[in-house]
């Protein structure tokens, strides 16, 4: 029989077993965890953030079709007729063609590794430091919404220049012919700091969703049935990051209709934007527009991520599992030896 290694307090093995590969330091755990399952020990940052963006491609090439529609519709400035999501999809396919409806995808594929990595595991690590920080051993919903939050605004530095060159491709009015081009004229015309155009608009954006999305699943996944299988935890999973990503929506789509408005707008010398802060914008659209004109595109942002949140959810929980599963046959086979 194979003898079990135990690990002490200190996070290091007793010195009669074969020695497992040290802890980092961050991940050390306190003696209230110890008697938990040794698979709930935190993986190593590398592992999160290679499961976020693996969570993140997968959602993305599912949902991005809808994330064009969104864009049109937060566009469109006035109180006219919406073709609504099936509507504006069909017309784009039969008046434009097919590959339209991805139009603007390689800055989203590029952007959704470091994004969605970047959201997990940044949410991971904002907690540990959390509940470090109060002395408390588990998450509770306050400080799942404050992890969210702070998660959010991490989240936004990064993903800033690649949400802009989107948004100019995907505008139906777009004359750039492709992702570098693009890219280009922006460097050449406004200058290299424009790429950052709207940073303030994405922070609040990122941090309403990550706040609602985090804080949700938190309590969806505690009040659901607990799972007796796999396909129940991934039943659960999805259920709870739908529910997470539904609330997120509501909460950050103002932002992200200014935020929209704010980075398709080209910067010339002298003269002062329509759309340039979030809260005087929303004020401008609301006044303008009315007050529905802050949820233009909610049906597809909310399709998209609703739905997109629980394969989020599914695909990052399943990998990390992986990622647990060869944790522990490896020390399984080294506690062998």
């Amino acid at each position: 029989m194979r003898a079990r290694s135990t690990i002490t307090p200190s996070g290091s093995p007793p010195s009669s077993t074969t020695p497992l590969p040290p802890i980092p330091p961050s991940f050390t755990m306190a003696s209230s965890d110890l008697k938990s399952n040794g698979r709930d020990r935190p993986l190593p940052f590398v592992y999160q953030f290679a499961a976020g963006a693996i969570a993140g491609v997968t959602e993305i090439l599912a949902m991005y079709p809808l994330d064009v529609v969104k864009t049109r519709a937060q566009l469109s400035v006035g109180g006219g007729q919406q073709m609504g999501t099936v509507g504006t999809l069909t017309h784009i396919v039969k008046t434009e063609g097919f590959s339209r409806l991805y139009r603007g995808i390689i800055p989203p594929i590029l952007m959704e590794a470091p994004k969605r990595a970047t959201k997990f595991a940044a949410n991971d690590s904002w907690g540990e430091f959390y509940r470090n920080f109060f002395g408390v051993a588990k998450m509770s919903q306050s400080l799942s919404i404050l992890t969210g939050a702070t998660a959010g605004a991490t989240e936004a530095f990064v993903v800033v220049p690649f949400e802009l060159v989107k948004i100019r491709l995907q505008d139906p009015k777009s004359t750039y012919t492709s992702t570098m081009d693009c890219l280009g004229k922006i460097v050449k015309n406004e200058g290299p700091l424009a790429l950052y155009n709207g940073l303030e608009a994405t922070l609040w954006r990122h941090i309403w969703w990550n706040a609602g999305y985090f804080g949700v699943i938190q309590a969806v996944r505690s009040a659901l049935p607990k799972a007796e299988s796999k396909s129940g935890e991934t039943f659960n999973s999805f259920i709870a990051g739908a529910i997470g990503g539904t609330v997120g929506t509501i909460l950050n789509t103002p932002f992200d209709v200014v935020k929209s408005r704010v980075q398709n707008t080209v910067r010339a010398p002298g003269i002062v934007a329509k759309y340039n802060w979030s809260w005087p914008s929303l004020l401008v659209v609301a006044r303008e527009e009315g007050f529905g004109a802050l949820y233009k595109g909610f049906v597809p942002k909310v399709l998209r991520l609703g739905p997109g949140g629980g394969v989020l959810l599914v695909v990052y929980s399943a990998v990390i599992e992986k990622f647990k599963d060869m944790r522990e046959a490896r020390e399984a086979k080294e506690a062998a030896f």
